[in-house]
Order: C-alpha cells, then sequence, then structure tokens
C-alpha cells in the first residue's frame, strides 16, 4: 500500500462531553508531552443550499486556529480517509466499552 501524496485524516476526540469529528491534513506527535498536534483542518466547500448547523458550529470555533493540541487521552480514532466527510459535534454517549483515562483529582 502507498502513502498519498496529500492525505486527509478523520480525528474523532472528547472534548467537555461531545464527540468532535473533524478533518484535517497535518496530525502529528507534539513536543508537548501526551499531546497531539492537529494542523489544517478542512472543513467542506459550501455547494449546498442546506447547511448543517454542526459544521458552522465547530467553522466557527476554529476560524483563525492554527494549530490544536489535543490530549492523547481524548483521541477515540484516526482515519485516513479518501475524501472529505462533514465535519460533526455529537453528544457523547455513556455505556459504551471506552473510559476515559483517569485523572488526578485537583487538590482543594
Amino acid at each position: 500500500m502507498s502513502k498519498r501524496e496529500n492525505p486527509i485524516f478523520k480525528v474523532i476526540f472528547l472534548n467537555q462531553g461531545q464527540v468532535y469529528e473533524m478533518y484535517a491534513k497535518q496530525i502529528y506527535q507534539s513536543d508537548l508531552w501526551g499531546f497531539l498536534e492537529v494542523e489544517e483542518f478542512v472543513f467542506g466547500e459550501r455547494t449546498q443550499v442546506v447547511v448543517d448547523p454542526s459544521e458552522e458550529k465547530l467553522k466557527a470555533q476554529f476560524d483563525g486556529v492554527v494549530r490544536s493540541f489535543i490530549p492523547m487521552h481524548a483521541i477515540i480514532r484516526i482515519d485516513e480517509v479518501e475524501r472529505l466527510g462533514t465535519p460533526k459535534i455529537s453528544e457523547a454517549r455513556g455505556g459504551g466499552n471506552v473510559m476515559p483515562f483517569p485523572m488526578p483529582m485537583p487538590d482543594k
């Protein structure tokens, strides 16, 4: 299997109780321990009359973002994809077989 010249990655991660599904051109291990760096977010072109409010919310939230540092324990899955899909936000549902990494409790 050969590497694609300009790959697109679908990154699925947890953020504040929601599941983000985003597309990016660059993903790599950060120099900050425990983080992945995600750069060059890709959003679909507006060729349809129907606008997805979830995608518009993501565009607004990541407008002007050059690079995001996502904690490793928040990553659910990363796929290299053949074509761009629709970025979206959905509510995280409990009862799955994936548990968040335990975090230390802050001192009072």
